[in-house]
């Protein structure tokens, strides 16, 4: 099928299309898609140098599947015009998550709610996607009642400009200053900006997509924090069930749940680390135990590749969703 990536410059849709190609999915023509400036570079998709193109030129191709990473302007623009003639949007950023009519999906945890009608499909937050996917087998087993979730996020969720400023912070060379205060050898308690009660953009996107793909009854408190590592999401975790567990089975439903790796060896200092996740599709799990606090708690610690399972694999798997369903 015909397959346009929007974005294709940036960081996302760069692994978009090496995820197209890596997973064999069945591209007969690739659009590589991004803004004005960038039109005529290059990319490469199975060892051939394909020119980008801009939005408007895609349209008049009419791609099939549409995979947005371009920021939610862009996505709000084209993505209802690339729908109205029948093609499927996969978008990556916030612009539609919220929107009570179109589906926001992790397909390992709700692929089932997309249906033929649906035209533009939403990819949750990178941080989002992670935290679902260990929570999803607990969930359906326990109930959950709480999540209470702090981010380790890396500087590659900000972009370009965020890894900038970490490597050249490191390297004393001079540069822009894309985050409000150093980045290197500290941490930011802050990603997003700051609403009138205190919260980050990123922490109620983590909050409200969390409880739009598990269950709306769910209450979550998360805080947000970029820190010094260059790809990689990691996250601390408590759980609070309605009902108890034991150790065993939590580890046993983490481990069947397709996409998850249980990585709990802690007398041997294995853990998740984001060294360790970078440039994999799975979201890693560990420090797996007790919260002895309070009843029915549970901590542990998730960690992902932001750019792969965080964003473009989920997105490909999306549309691989949709071709196993006939609905592509």
């Amino acid at each position: 099928m015909k397959v346009a990536v929007f974005g294709a410059t940036g960081l996302v849709g760069r692994e978009m299309i090496k995820i197209l190609e890596s997973r064999n999915f069945p591209v007969s023509e690739l659009m590589a898609v991004a803004s004005a400036r960038s039109v005529g570079n290059i990319v490469l998709f199975r060892g051939q140098e394909v020119a980008v193109i801009s939005a408007e030129e895609a349209l008049k191709r009419r791609p099939d599947l549409v995979l947005f990473s371009a920021g939610g302007s862009a996505s709000l623009e084209f993505a209802p015009q690339f729908a109205a003639y029948g093609a499927k949007v996969i978008d990556n950023s916030s612009a539609w998550r919220m929107h009570d009519d179109i589906p926001l999906v992790v397909p390992e945890v709700n692929g089932y709610v997309l249906k033929p009608t649906d035209h533009i499909i939403a990819n949750p937050n990178c941080s989002t996607i992670q935290l679902v996917m260990a929570l999803a087998p607990l969930h359906h087993r326990y109930q959950i009642k709480r999540v209470v979730v702090s981010t380790y996020q890396s500087v590659s969720g900000s972009g370009k400009k965020g890894i900038d400023q970490l490597m050249a912070e490191r390297s004393n060379q001079p540069h822009e200053k894309f985050y409000p205060h150093q980045i290197d050898l500290n941490v930011l308690p802050h990603a997003g900006d700051f609403d009138a009660e205190g919260h980050t953009t990123e922490e109620l996107k983590l909050i409200r997509e969390t409880k739009k793909i598990l269950d709306p009854a769910i209450a979550v408190s998360a805080t947000v924090v970029r820190v010094p590592v260059v790809g990689g999401h990691s996250e601390s975790v408590n759980i609070e069930f309605e009902q108890d567990f034991t150790l065993f089975e939590v580890k046993r439903l983490l481990g069947g749940m397709p996409g998850v790796v249980v990585f709990d060896f802690p007398e041997a200092n294995f853990y998740p680390m984001p060294v360790m996740a970078q440039g994999k599709d799975e979201v890693f799990v560990g420090r797996i135990r007790r919260d002895e606090s309070k009843a029915n708690c549970l901590n542990m610690w998730v960690v992902s590749d932001n750019l792969r399972k965080g964003a473009a694999t989920n997105a490909v798997q999306i549309a691989e969703y949709l071709l196993s369903q006939k609905q592509v």
